[in-house]
């Protein structure tokens, strides 16, 4: 009879449990990796606009002072749409001398700032008032959902029923059927906003305007959001 020895380390690798695969799937499971994408549209509950004034003056002081008294009347009327000073946010302030043109030698003062809006329903009738007020640049809106995450959770839930679904139509296809979920990896999430509409108008130009300004029209329409998931599957037979 003829004796065979086999190297110890041989007989340990015989004994020994196979080694786990490290994607997660066993040794009679097939890896399927899904991605898929779901989207959600959630009507905007806030608006940002940017108001400015313009003024001119013989003196760079006198030119200041005229555009303040018209941003102080700006800011009161926004007051009676439930704008507070923290919703105000000045965006640029500018002061300089006219060098060319027929207001050549005079100075011009500039300001912009940055308005939120919460209140929907008000936001023609409050641009309406700023330009009552004085306004004479009229910049957006920009509309936003303050509470992007919660608006996004129906989106991550149809990311994921789109994966599982497209995961079972590729197990039904090769025989086989979902046996475990092993990784379920956020691919983050993009939306977009309506792009702002810009109006100007200068200063010493524009007509003289009404007493009371019709309100603009308004509607916030919905945003979008979209997320992406990656999924693992692990399919058996």
């Amino acid at each position: 009879m003829r004796l065979i020895v086999l190297p110890a380390a041989a007989l340990l690798a015989a004994c020994a449990p196979s080694v786990p695969d490290p994607r997660g799937v066993d040794h009679d499971e097939t890896l399927l990796t899904v991605s898929a994408t779901g989207r959600s549209e959630t009507r905007p509950d806030e608006a940002s606009v940017t108001v400015g004034v313009n003024s001119q003056g013989a003196t760079a002081a006198e030119a200041s002072s005229l555009n303040n008294a018209k941003m102080a009347k700006v800011a009161a009327a926004l007051a009676r749409f439930g704008v507070k000073p923290d919703d105000m946010q000045t965006s640029n302030l500018s002061l300089g001398r006219v060098d060319y043109g027929k207001e050549r030698g005079r100075f011009n003062a500039s300001n912009n700032v940055v308005i939120r809006l919460r209140d929907m329903g008000k936001v023609g009738e409050a641009v309406a008032a700023t330009t009552d007020a004085g306004a004479n640049l009229v910049s957006g809106p920009s509309l936003r959902v303050t509470d992007a995450e919660k608006a996004s959770l129906s989106a991550y839930g149809a990311a994921y029923k789109a994966a599982r679904v497209r995961a079972e139509a590729y197990a039904a296809a090769a025989g086989m059927k979902i046996s475990r979920v092993l990784a379920i990896r956020d691919g983050g999430q993009s939306g977009g906003e309506p792009q702002p509409m810009v109006q100007t108008m200068d200063s010493e130009m524009a007509a003289p305007m009404p007493v009371s300004s019709p309100p603009p029209p308004f509607n916030p329409g919905v945003n979008s959001s979209t997320v992406a998931v990656r999924v693992d599957f692990a399919l058996s037979n």
